[in-house]
């Protein structure tokens, strides 16, 4: 995958962790939407796990 693709998954990871912190921060880690957001940065981390090795 090109460098550019790279750059918007690296953008999506650190977007969603980032959302993921601050509403942990105004709820529990154990809030629906926070575990739905993490369930997605798993998601795009294995994307990225993915990417790397290719």
């Amino acid at each position: 995958m090109s460098g550019r693709v790279n750059k918007e998954l690296l953008y999506q990871i650190e977007d969603c962790r980032r959302q993921m912190v601050e509403l942990a921060k105004e709820s529990s880690y154990a809030d629906e939407k926070v575990v739905h957001l993490s369930t997605r940065l798993d998601n795009l981390l294995n994307q990225y796990q993915l990417v790397k090795q290719n």
